[in-house]
């Protein structure tokens, strides 16, 4: 009765505590169950493990799905949730860890070889998207009968939806079998976020009665700004952490103290970034690059494997945790009531969303791709077309993947970016929230009662548009890749091969000997295992 009472009174911030008792029961019984529920989540994703249909990803968002219709059954249609969304929380503490955790685990040779790839995407394909999805849902959504959101409204659902999912593209794709498809896709991914951040905090005071070209052009400054001061704080950030350990050989009186260093430093990245009202997304993974190339090969043989599965770690758990809340906030039952609309117009509303997000990221990844094609001499160095092989795959997905099949006979690796990109997350949810927090000057605002019904329907809109994308999208992803191009390993070109080598050159000479890393370890060698780690590939 204690956990009954709790659900159907309770809806409390995490980590919350009332203040008339030290440990208020409410508190400790929602945290218990959520903890617990993280904890199913990874057995089931441990009986998965051989499963190509489904993912943790996958599993912690049905399984949210599943606590919540019990939550909500529980509490007598009060509340699904057993703790409320902060999005404070996620950006503060949830995201962090997995985007240090990429940028820690990413093979930096296939990433960099492909830098020129990714900025094009994730900054000129984001800003082409923004615009398409933008001007969409300002024709079509009026249409429908939403005619309370104003022209600022409408650039913020931009904004959102055009950030894609880095977080699953971690568990859909993988860096061994298509390092070349992974570094793009994910690469991408974590610059698609910042950019549509910076894009959606810049509407937010967006005076639209006062635009001009140099409104465009500040716009433009500011992210690359933003971009170019955010990516130098987190390369400092990772330089100083190896520069430290080196000279001050922590790891001889105490591996505990180097692991510390290690997790606090980065961590310290990410806030000094965000004090500073920087990109924390892309400081934070900088900061991972450059502590595995080389503060990872200063500390002793023991704190690195600790470090290697204490940073993934953190990263799975918070994984999880996000996709898990995903799920169960689905079923949100204020937003459902305020939003105060028909089954047909949440289907309307969400259907033009999802269409929107699937032609928006059409428009920049196919042309783009060939024009980067030409720009590329070499034949090995596109974004290859391959032909059409045979698909084996359930009849369930049979007809829309032939359907797509006779577009992907020319351009299979296209397709595939496209497709893979299509996934929104806990950054479009985190973000969607955040413009209805009433601590900015933008929300989906207003006093009337239609405003209040249409930012929760938008809202609502949002998060069906985060699960139909992960779970179709996610799902499919793997057997697209496997059908469509196989597991392959593309040869290095000679170009490829030549600046590797001069990098290794200068690195050789000028870097590691005051950075350290592999091969300058001073007071112990590394180990035969560390050192051919390959997620740690130059």
């Amino acid at each position: 009765m204690a956990i009954l009472d709790s659900l159907n009174t309770t809806r409390l911030l995490p980590f919350t505590l009332q203040h008339s008792e030290p440990f208020d029961p409410s508190t400790v019984i929602s945290i218990t169950v959520f903890f617990s529920l993280i904890c199913l989540c990874i057995i089931i994703g441990h009986l998965l493990e051989e499963n190509r249909w489904a993912n943790e990803s996958i599993a912690a968002l049905l399984l949210g799905l599943v606590s919540g219709a019990v939550v909500l059954v529980i509490s007598k249609g009060q509340s699904s949730r057993i703790l409320v969304f902060n999005e404070e929380l996620f950006f503060l503490y949830m995201l962090p860890p997995i985007i240090f955790n990429a940028g820690f685990q990413v093979k930096k040779k296939h990433f960099f070889k492909n830098f020129s790839t990714i900025l094009s995407f994730g900054v000129v394909g984001t800003l082409i998207s923004f615009c398409i999805i933008s001007s969409g849902v300002l024709l079509l959504l009026k249409k429908i009968g939403l005619t309370q959101l104003n022209t600022n409204d409408y650039l913020a659902i931009g904004a959102i939806l055009s950030a894609t999912d880095s977080v699953c593209t971690l568990q859909v794709l993988n860096q061994e079998e298509t390092p070349f498809l992974y570094s793009v896709v994910f690469g991408e991914g974590v610059v698609n976020d910042a950019t549509s951040i910076v894009l959606f905090n810049a509407v937010q005071s967006l005076d639209l009665s006062n635009l001009s070209g140099i409104t465009a052009l500040e716009l433009l400054g500011t992210f690359l700004y933003l971009f170019f001061t955010s990516t130098f704080l987190g390369i400092s950030v990772g330089l100083l952490s190896a520069y430290i350990i080196k000279k001050l050989y922590i790891g001889r009186h105490s591996t505990d103290r180097e692991i510390a260093l290690m997790l606090l430093m980065a961590y310290v990245s990410y806030m000094i970034a965000e004090l500073m009202s920087l990109s924390g997304i892309l400081t934070v993974f900088f900061t991972g690059i450059v502590m595995s190339h080389y503060t990872w090969h200063n500390v002793s043989e023991s704190s690195r494997i600790t470090t290697k599965h204490a940073f993934a770690t953190m990263s799975f758990i918070s994984e999880t945790f996000i996709f898990l809340y995903v799920g169960m906030d689905a079923l949100d039952i204020d937003k459902w009531r305020e939003s105060n609309s028909s089954a047909g117009t949440f289907l309307a509303v969400s259907s033009t969303m999802m269409a929107l997000v699937l032609i928006g990221r059409a428009a920049f990844v196919f042309p783009l791709a060939n024009v980067l094609n030409w720009l590329k001499k070499r034949e090995d160095q596109k974004i290859e077309f391959r032909k059409q092989v045979h698909l084996k795959i359930p009849i369930l997905v049979a007809a829309p993947v032939k359907i797509c099949s006779v577009f992907t006979n020319y351009c299979n690796f296209q397709f595939i970016i496209w497709w893979a990109g299509l996934m929104r997350g806990a950054v479009t949810v985190a973000l969607s929230y955040n413009a209805l927090s009433h601590k900015y000057v933008l929300q989906f605002s207003g006093s009337a009662q239609g405003t209040l019904n249409e930012r929760s329907l938008m809202i609502t809109c949002t998060i069906i548009v985060v699960l139909f994308s992960t779970l179709l999208f996610g799902s499919v992803t793997k057997h697209l890749i496997g059908a469509i191009l196989g597991i392959q390993r593309a040869a290095a070109s000679l170009s490829e091969l030549t600046v590797h080598h001069v990098w290794r050159k200068f690195d050789d000479k000028f870097m590691r000997p005051v950075f350290g890393g592999r091969g300058f370890v001073t007071y112990e060698p590394a180990s035969p295992t560390g050192a051919a780690d390959p997620i740690h590939e130059h």
